[in-house]
């Protein structure tokens, strides 16, 4: 896996699956999408339109199957076997790509989840040993804006990835990933630590996409002073106060770091979970919400801010 033509599947075409394949495509590398319905027929038909503040408008023409037509082909023939699974979806649905996993990769696959909830890369790991399965968290506002069609908003497009430390992957595999993606555009980091680095994005992305939905407002109204912006502040002390419990070691303050990371977001963005639950959609507001309840009482802590919030969505 050290030659310069790295076979990438991104399974979950979405916001962030989206906005991946479409800069990996841009600097022309082998990429293949997977999504579904409305939106994979609108990329057979037209190509990927990707809408892009760093990059412009492009159609691009990847190539696109569903996850069950791609375990098909991937069983009958080596040639698609990926060297990098970029796993995107939402964490509902890991679950259900297991077997998709398994039929797409070679020996050598590295398999790098890139979502919002803290524990999938082991999650995964545990749902397909055979495997080598990474972990990896992203910075970015992307979102599908039309069917086919990936709009990604505002400079920041980080991608942070790294093995956990009973994971053994060779350290030019993850340099190969990490010029590729550089090469791309995207500023790719190889983490030394994806546990604490995967936990510091959970505790961002949760007090971000809650305090939008519990207020039901775009991200301009918390970097504003006041109430809501009190309220994302609530949030982040209190899933700093879960990590060091954790016994995760932060290289700086959580409060600080995810108000910095907050006040480079464009103002009209918002997260995720809450165009979700703003169209009746199934939302990510388990992993992000309950799950840190549960994960922040098991550790005997309290957390009434979490509490607080809790109660619009129960």
């Amino acid at each position: 896996m050290t030659n310069n033509n790295l076979k990438y599947l991104i399974a979950g075409t979405g916001g962030v699956g989206g906005s991946i394949a479409g800069f990996l495509a841009l600097a022309k590398k082998d990429v293949t999408c997977i999504a579904r319905g409305e939106h994979l027929a609108a990329i057979h038909e037209y190509g990927l339109r990707l809408h892009s503040d760093l990059k412009g408008k492009h159609t691009l023409k990847i190539p696109a199957y569903t996850a069950e037509e791609y375990t098909t082909l991937a069983s009958s023939s080596a040639e698609y076997k990926a060297d990098v699974i970029f796993v995107c979806v939402k964490g509902y649905s890991v679950d259900s790509i297991t077997e998709f996993i398994k039929h797409a990769s070679h020996e050598n696959t590295v398999v790098i989840p890139i979502l919002n909830v803290y524990g999938t890369g082991p999650r995964i790991q545990r749902l397909v040993p055979g495997v080598t399965v990474l972990d990896g968290c992203i910075y970015i506002v992307g979102f599908v804006s039309g069917k086919g069609e990936i709009t990604q908003m505002g400079k920041i497009f980080r991608l942070v990835y790294g093995a956990h430390k009973d994971t053994v992957v060779p350290r030019e595999t993850l340099e190969a990933v990490q010029r590729d993606l550089q090469e791309s555009g995207i500023k790719a980091e190889i983490s030394p630590d994806i546990n604490r680095d995967t936990f510091v994005k959970w505790s961002f992305i949760s007090a971000m996409a809650v305090t939008g939905a519990y207020y039901d407002v775009p991200m301009g109204e918390v970097q504003k002073p006041g109430k809501v912006r009190d309220t994302f502040i609530g949030l982040s002390r209190e899933s700093a106060a879960l990590g060091r419990k954790l016994g995760i070691r932060f290289e700086e303050d959580i409060v600080e770091y995810n108000l910095k990371v907050m006040d480079k977001l464009a103002p009209e963005s918002t997260a995720s979970m809450q165009k979700d639950m703003a169209k009746g959609h199934q939302s990510e507001v388990q992993g992000l919400l309950f799950d840190m309840i549960t994960a922040a009482e098991e550790q005997g802590l309290d957390i009434p801010t979490y509490r607080m919030v809790a109660k619009k969505f129960e």
